[in-house]
């Protein structure tokens, strides 16, 4: 019986998350991470531009429990992005199958840098005793608020660190979960709650150092979550068996969990309250923000909340309204030379 030959696989008919590694970028098969990739490019800033003198002074008339507060979010600070950026490199980069997408990743995994630095310049002007500083670095293993949040992140990264190949649907949808985890729960709300703490401080005219840097991570941060949600998008539009009932419910459980541990960052945080800041009003704007990331994905909001933190939606307004489809002007570094983003390759 003659046998018949089957045809190589094209690279048109592979899904983004088939086991491979994908080098080919013409033809392109997602342009719109490639998209994604050079509105990054055109968003470039360094921690030199941040000026912190003027927060010095700031931090020495804000209250006992103010200091508290932000020596707690710097010590917060220290080590979150170097968690996404560890996720990054060790789980997407190696099951986003896509050289476009990596492009986009290997720009992120340089902002996460940039991020880290911030913070470490953060904590040096704000924590000028090494032992302080010491102290805020290793706040993983001795701040429970916050080594339960790594807790969680681990978790998740601890899911998927063994697989080499999305060969199963069971592969699949735990790498979906933490792909999930790092853009919904992680950046799309720990920092957004973070970011919030800064906020409230410069919306009463403190911080405005910090409040500067922390608007290019803001928008970093949207960006890279809005890159995870469009790869959450192609899988569902090539394996819609995937995002069933029990993948929702799975998504629920993990926002709830999310929610309860920046809750218990917020009680450390805020302690019995502090004018304007409390943990009923982060527990509200916390649940306003999961809402957000739930219908984002697809799924029903399970609180109904609202924010109740008129300085978040003035910076909503003023920071983050249309990003995605105009050039932010407020940080940009020319390219220079010969080199065209249209060539082909």
């Amino acid at each position: 019986m003659p046998v018949t030959a089957t045809a190589p696989e094209t690279p048109a008919s592979r899904n983004l998350l088939d086991p491979g590694f994908e080098l080919t970028l013409r033809p392109m098969r997602y342009p719109a991470f490639y998209e994604r990739y050079r509105d990054a490019i055109r968003n470039t800033w360094t921690v030199e531009e941040v000026d912190l003198h003027s927060d010095v002074a700031d931090l020495a008339k804000l209250s006992p429990g103010e200091q508290h507060l932000i020596g707690r979010l710097v010590a917060f600070f220290a080590t979150g992005d170097s968690i996404v950026a560890n996720n990054l490199v060790l789980t997407l980069y190696k099951h986003i199958n896509s050289p476009e997408a990596r492009l986009y990743l290997s720009r992120q995994l340089f902002e996460e840098a940039v991020h880290v630095q911030f913070y470490l310049t953060l904590l040096d002007t704000y924590l000028p005793d090494p032992d302080e500083r010491a102290a805020a670095f290793a706040a993983v293993e001795n701040i429970e608020s916050i080594r339960e949040k790594a807790r969680f992140c681990f978790k998740w990264i601890d899911e998927v660190e063994k697989i080499d190949r999305l060969e199963s649907r069971s592969d699949r949808r735990r790498f979906l979960l933490n792909l999930i985890c790092f853009a919904a729960c992680i950046e799309g709300l720990f920092f957004y709650g973070a970011f919030a703490y800064v906020y409230w401080f410069r919306s009463r005219g403190l911080l405005h150092g910090l409040a500067t840097g922390t608007n290019w991570v803001f928008r970093d941060e949207s960006m890279h979550m809005a890159f995870a949600f469009d790869v959450v998008d192609t899988v569902r539009q090539e394996e819609p068996e995937l995002f069933d009932d029990e993948l929702r419910r799975q998504v629920e459980e993990m926002l709830e969990e999310a929610v309860e541990a920046e809750l218990q960052f917020a009680r450390d945080l805020c302690g019995e309250g502090l004018p304007g800041m409390n943990t009923e009003s982060m527990r509200e704007y916390l649940r306003c923000v999961a809402d957000q990331r739930l219908v984002r994905l697809g799924f029903p909001a399970r609180y109904g909340a609202s924010n109740p933190f008129s300085f978040m939606e003035l910076q909503n307004v003023q920071e983050l309204t249309n990003f995605f489809e105009r050039r932010a002007s407020a940080y940009q570094v020319a390219v220079e030379g010969s080199v065209s983003f249209d060539d082909d390759f």
